[in-house]
């Protein structure tokens, strides 16, 4: 069988294998910047090209090749179907490398109009201003546009044809037979970004003369290794390497061999990981769509490229990891993405994507933050746009469970999904001094649904009537009370610090709260609710004394506070007369959070002073 047909993982394991220096089963981690000679001739030969590593010569300098770095080379060489690769420092560097490789001033390239925000900018700002490479963006997947686009250039000039398989991050397929068609017919070469869907797709199969990697992403998995790769031809891949004009040499995007000894070691579980991340995103996917969500995902029948990918992609691993969901709105992806991150840890609020729990961000002020509001809307990307790189951590049924409760909580709140109050963590010091650590606008992700409509309605109807308090359950089990509601506030305790894994059910919406927009709190309230300006600053709040009745006595006992027992609360009055609910952890800290509805009656206010 044509090695371009086998199954990537074939290719993979039946490339060269390398042992370690002294017979171990990993290829040794070879550290060295430079590299000796045993003859002083040597040397020439090796600065003119005419021996190396591969034409039985020797390394000579760490910026060229190193055994490592080469050996990681081989690997993603097999995999990708090419006669060898460059690993490199960063996937723009693979990308920025290759373009300038390729192309010289005055040249020219058709480019997809939707890639990630990094490669956009690079293509449309940066190679023509430095090195006066153009480029004309077009709808990567109308290929009458990408040959009208190729017409357009003067003949020979056009050099490049470059896309991504699937789009970042609209997830849009390329055809990259047609592609390669079009692009080798106007002697240009097809560059195929191939970060979204190793062992997914081959481009190389369908006739793509480059393959770049950002290996940061699904190869790496874990989030913790910057790094990129260029697979193509053995003479390409020389070239880039040459001494006197590669890029590669010249600019020097050099990977670091430990770098590279990790990389190796994570490729052969890469398959596995790539078929979980593409069975939890279709299994996502097709649920989302059921309740009528605006999700896209290529395997989705309802996806226009649907056949195109089923026909591109390698059987067994899956579509991809890759997801979008369009919530309309800035405001309501936000709401999305804080309910997942803050009340379920389903996944984090962070760019980049290939980490093994969930990755979401508000594309097109993240990742595609470079383009313009013309090129946003030319691309299809909303502005309520979420782009989901699902992880492969957790039940696939309870993690879904927790995706549905964020949506359907979305698409309840009103069109301006206001953040309705705000969650302030903070620390009780055995001095009864409150120091706070984090504060940030809240739509409810550490709330309970039942507990705070009650609440609401409790404080309005105390409002109204002069009662004093109301007090309600957060959660349904009777264990323990954690909510303490007066006219004034709604305070709860934080999950995410006690502990406390009790299923909540959901928070209402903002609809929910009452219209009128609350009262600014009183100025020492006010002062504690108040963000630093980091999470990882901490200050003395004004809340410096905690006690009944408003008294200056410490909080708790020390040896109370010191005790790694946890109790379910205690109920304390501010002095702004505000109650809160506090719980200990199993540390000598006291952690609560306040989430704040409503300012103090003229009457509370009142009866402090006096």
């Amino acid at each position: 069988m044509d090695s371009l047909h086998a199954d990537p993982l074939d290719r993979l394991v039946t490339g060269k294998r390398e042992f370690g220096e002294f017979g171990g089963v990993n290829a040794s981690v070879e550290i060295s910047t430079t590299f000796t000679v045993l003859e002083a001739d040597t040397l020439p030969a090796i600065f003119n090209g005419e021996v190396g590593p591969e034409k039985g010569g020797c390394y000579v300098y760490g910026r060229a090749f190193n055994p490592t770095v080469r050996h990681l080379g081989r690997l993603l060489a097999a995999l990708e179907g090419c006669e060898a690769a460059y690993p490199c420092s960063s996937g723009m560097a693979a990308i920025s490398a290759t373009l300038m490789a390729l192309c010289n001033t005055g040249d020219h390239i058709v480019a997809s109009n939707t890639i990630y925000g990094g490669s956009h900018a690079l293509l449309k700002t940066f190679l023509p201003t430095k090195a006066g490479v153009t480029t004309t963006f077009v709808d990567i997947t109308d290929l009458g546009a990408v040959r009208t686009a190729l017409g357009q250039s003067p003949a020979g000039r056009t050099k490049v044809v470059y896309t991504e398989v699937v789009s970042n991050p609209t997830l849009r397929v390329a055809d990259l037979r047609g592609l390669a068609d079009l692009a080798h017919g106007a002697g240009a070469q097809l560059v195929v970004d191939n970060t979204f869907t190793p062992f997914v797709v081959t481009p190389r199969r369908f006739g793509a003369d480059v393959v770049v990697h950002s290996l940061t992403k699904f190869v790496s998995g874990a989030s913790d290794i910057i790094a990129g790769a260029i697979c193509g031809s053995a003479a390409f891949i020389r070239s880039l390497m040459d001494f006197h004009a590669g890029p590669c040499m010249l600019l020097g995007p050099t990977m670091d061999p430990r770098v590279a000894s990790e990389l190796a070691l994570r490729l052969p579980n890469l398959a596995l990981r790539m078929q979980e991340h593409g069975r939890r995103a279709a299994a996502f996917a097709t649920r989302l769509e059921g309740l009528g969500a605006a999700v896209t995902y290529p395997g989705l029948t309802s996806h226009p490229q649907h056949a195109l990918m089923l026909a591109q992609a390698n059987q067994g691993y899956g579509l991809g990891g890759l997801m979008g969901l369009d919530l309309g709105t800035p405001a309501h992806a936000n709401a999305f993405m804080e309910r997942l991150q803050n009340r379920h840890g389903f996944g984090f609020m962070a760019v980049s994507l290939g980490y093994f729990d969930t990755l979401m961000s508000l594309s097109a002020a993240s990742t595609s933050s470079e383009l313009s509001a013309k090129d946003l809307a030319e691309s299809g990307i909303g502005g309520g746009y979420v782009r989901m790189s699902i992880g492969i951590t957790g039940n696939l049924e309870e993690r879904w469970k927790q995706l549905e409760e964020a949506y359907r909580f979305t698409t309840q709140l009103g069109p301006s999904a206001t953040v309705p109050y705000r969650a302030v963590k903070v620390r009780c010091n055995p001095s009864g001094t409150v120091e706070q650590l984090l504060s940030w606008p809240s739509l409810g992700s550490f709330g309970g649904q039942g507990a705070l409509e009650a609440a609401v309605a409790a404080a309005a109807a105390a409002e109204g009537a002069g009662d004093a308090a109301a007090t309600a359950a957060a959660s349904g089990d009777g264990k323990e009370e954690t909510l303490e509601v007066t006219a004034a506030a709604v305070v709860l305790s934080d999950p995410a610090v006690d502990g406390d894994d009790s299923d909540l059910s959901s928070v209402p919406s903002p609809s929910l709260v009452p219209a009128a927009a609350p009262p600014l709190p009183p100025p020492q309230l006010a002062t504690a609710l108040k963000a630093p300006p980091s999470p990882f600053v901490r200050r003395q709040s004004p809340l410096s004394h905690i006690g009944g009745g408003g008294s200056s006595s410490a909080l708790a006992p020390a040896d109370e506070a010191t005790s790694p027992k946890r109790d379910s609360g205690q109920v304390k009055r501010t002095n702004s007369g505000r109650s809160i609910r506090i719980r200990r952890t199993g540390s000598s800290e006291i952690h609560y959070v306040v989430l704040q509805l409503h300012s103090p009656t003229a009457d509370q206010v009142a009866a402090e002073r006096e």
